[in-house]
């Protein structure tokens, strides 16, 4: 019998499952500029991912890379969330958000 494929969809099953919150903490502390994160990890895991020499670790690894790249998308979305309120925002943030409430009402 084959693992891998079952090995692999777990992996990147966890990474997706670590991502999202991950996206959420992260707007909510830094902000959607916290982005370049995402981008930086993202592109470390991409060029690990080929220099890898086991196929399955260097396809959880490519799975992982994607998931983070994804999670730049997910950051300015999730900011959109937390100004429509659907998540709560960070008080310490708040005219931070309000100065966008008063740009996008005009």
């Amino acid at each position: 019998m084959n693992y891998s494929g079952i090995i692999v969809g777990a992996a990147v099953f966890f990474s997706i499952g670590l991502c999202h919150p991950a996206v959420i903490k992260m707007e909510y502390y830094w902000g959607r500029r916290s982005w370049w994160i995402w981008l930086a990890v993202g592109l470390i895991c991409c060029i690990l991912s080929l220099l890898v020499k086991n196929q399955t670790l260097s396809t959880i690894i490519g799975g992982f890379a994607f998931s983070c790249l994804w999670g730049i998308g997910e950051m300015f979305k999730q900011e959109k969330r937390v100004l429509k309120g659907w998540f709560p925002e960070n008080p310490a943030r708040h005219e931070y958000y309000e100065s966008i409430r008063k740009r996008t009402s005009q």
